[in-house]
C-alpha cells in the first residue's frame, strides 16, 4: 500500500507541477488598510480557487456579537461539500485556550493555585532540573510555556487514533510518556519555549483535582455553557454533516514523506491535494478539540465580554484580566501570557493563538480594547493562515 502511494504521489507531482506553480505564484497580495468586505471576499475566494487552502471559514465578533460569518471553498472537494461558517475543523493547538480557561476556573473554585508546584497534584511528576537551585515547576510555568519541559516534536504526529478505536486516558498517557521528556531544557521561569507536553500535564492536573476526565470537564464547564453545540473531542451526530476533511497540497516538500510518517492519515488523492482520513488526537488537552468557527467565535465573544455570554459565565473578569494582561514573558517581538501570545499591534493590545497539524491550520486573534475578535479555520496546514488573518484585520470592522 505504501509503495503504491509513493508511485501515485510521484506521478501526481509530475502532472501537476506546471499547474501548481502557475497558481501558487499568482496568489493575491495581502490587503491594504481600510479594505472593503468586497475586496476581502475577492481575496479569500482567490486563495481557495488556487487551493491554498482549499477551504476556510471566517467569523468576526464585535461587542459580544457575531457581525460576519462565511465559508469559502471546499470542506471536502472530492465529496462535493462546500465550506460554511458551521463547518467542523480540527482546532489543534487552539485547544490550549480552553485548557487554560479550565485551569483558571479551578483556581476560582479553590481547587488549585497557579503558584502550586506540579508535584503537589501529580506525585509522579519527576523531572531533572538544570541545577540543585532550580525553581520548582508550577502550574503557572506550564500555562506560560516557561517550565523548561521540551516539546513533543514530530512524535506528536504518531499520537493519533482512527475512528472506531478507543479514546486515550489523558492521565495514563502523560504518566507513560513523561519519562521521555523529563529533562528540563532550561530553568523554570527563565524564558518561554512552546511545549505540548506542558499542556498534557495540565490536562492530568485537571483530571486529578476534578475527578472527571479532561474531556468531560471541558464539555461541562466550557462547551455546554456557551452553547458550543458543534464542538467536541469526537464527531457527534450533530457535527458529522459539517465535517471538514483535512488536506495537504501534492506540490509540497513534505508530500513525499507523508506516506512514511503519516500514511494512515491519507484517504485519497484528488485534484491538487491529498485528502485525509478522519482521525483523533491522543493528547486532547493541547490539541484535541474539533468544532466550527462559529462555536469558537462564541468562546471569543465570552472572553472579550469579561467571561460571560448570554447570561452564562465561564470565567470572572479578574481571571480574564489575568489571562490577558498579567505574567507576560518576553519572546522576540512578542510576549507569552497564560495561553495567549501577546503583541503590540501599532499601539493596540493584540492577543492571539494559532493551531496547526496534519490537514488543518487555525487562528484566533483578539483586540480586547475594541472588543473585536477573529476566528479563521482552514483545511491546509501549509497555507500560512496567520497571513490570511492579517489581511482580514485590514477591513475597518
Amino acid at each position: 500500500m505504501k509503495i503504491r502511494k509513493w508511485k501515485i504521489i510521484i506521478l501526481a507531482l509530475g502532472l501537476l507541477f506546471v499547474e501548481a506553480c502557475s497558481c501558487w505564484h499568482s496568489l493575491p497580495e495581502q490587503l491594504k488598510e481600510n479594505a472593503t468586505i468586497t475586496e476581502l471576499e475577492t481575496y479569500l475566494n482567490a486563495l481557495v480557487e488556487c487551493g491554498n487552502p482549499p477551504g476556510m471559514s471566517l467569523v468576526v465578533v464585535k461587542d459580544g456579537k457575531i457581525i460576519y460569518e462565511k465559508g469559502f471553498g471546499w470542506a471536502d472537494e472530492p465529496r462535493g461539500i462546500a465550506s460554511t461558517s458551521e463547518s467542523v475543523y480540527h482546532w489543534w493547538s487552539l485547544t490550549k485556550i480552553a485548557t487554560a480557561i479550565a485551569v483558571l476556573q479551578l483556581k476560582e473554585q479553590g481547587k488549585l493555585q497557579l503558584e502550586d508546584s506540579v508535584r503537589k497534584h501529580l506525585p509522579y511528576f519527576n523531572v531533572q532540573y538544570p541545577s540543585a537551585n532550580s525553581k520548582t515547576v508550577t502550574i503557572q510555568h506550564l500555562l506560560t510555556h516557561s517550565s523548561g519541559l521540551p516539546d513533543a516534536g514530530w512524535r506528536i504526529i504518531g499520537w493519533i487514533h482512527h475512528d472506531g478505536e478507543p479514546s486515550v486516558n489523558q492521565t495514563a498517557l502523560i504518566e507513560k510518556v513523561l519519562p521521555d521528556f523529563s529533562t528540563l531544557e532550561f530553568e523554570p521561569g527563565d524564558h518561554t519555549q512552546y511545549s505540548n507536553i506542558g499542556y498534557m500535564v495540565l490536562g492530568a492536573i485537571i483530571e486529578k483535582v476534578t475527578g472527571q476526565t479532561y474531556e468531560d470537564y471541558i464539555r461541562e464547564r466550557v462547551l455546554k455553557p456557551l452553547s458550543m453545540n458543534h464542538t467536541d473531542f469526537l464527531y457527534t451526530e450533530e457535527m458529522e454533516p459539517y465535517e471538514v476533511a483535512g488536506s495537504h497540497p501534492i506540490f509540497n516538500a513534505m508530500t513525499p514523506l507523508l506516506p512514511v510518517i503519516a500514511g494512515s492519515y491519507i484517504r485519497e488523492i484528488s485534484g491538487k491535494h491529498l485528502w485525509m482520513e478522519r482521525v483523533y488526537n491522543d493528547q486532547t488537552p493541547p490539541t484535541g478539540l474539533i468544532g466550527s468557527a462559529t462555536d469558537a467565535a462564541r468562546l471569543v465573544a465570552a472572553y472579550l465580554n469579561g467571561g460571560e455570554l448570554d447570561g452564562h459565565r465561564i470565567l470572572s473578569p479578574a481571571s480574564i484580566s489575568r489571562m490577558t494582561r498579567e505574567g507576560y514573558i518576553k519572546k522576540g517581538n512578542r510576549w507569552q501570557g497564560i495561553g495567549w501570545q501577546i503583541y503590540d499591534d501599532k499601539g493596540q493590545l493584540m492577543i492571539k493563538h494559532s493551531g496547526g497539524g496534519p490537514g488543518f491550520s487555525t487562528e484566533m486573534q483578539l483586540y480586547p480594547e475594541k472588543k473585536l475578535g477573529f476566528v479563521l479555520f482552514t483545511n491546509d496546514v501549509t497555507c500560512e493562515s496567520w497571513k490570511i488573518i492579517t489581511s482580514v484585520t485590514k477591513v475597518n470592522w
